[in-house]
């Protein structure tokens, strides 16, 4: 699991276990759980990425 670093450093790590998808009919990522492949988290800005989880 990622865990947060030192004040000024950030997340170290990537997050286990879930994998983002861009879905190109509303020009947003999507969350996926990978485990059960459902679909858990949109980001709410067009064309931006989830931080620290692998793009598929």
């Amino acid at each position: 699991m990622a865990k947060n670093g030192s004040k000024g450093r950030g997340r170290q790590g990537i997050i286990r276990n879930r994998s983002q998808v861009f879905s190109g009919h509303n020009k947003r990522f999507t969350k996926i759980n990978n485990k059960t492949g459902r679909f858990m988290n949109q980001m709410a800005h067009k064309g931006k990425f989830f931080k620290s989880i692998k793009i598929k």
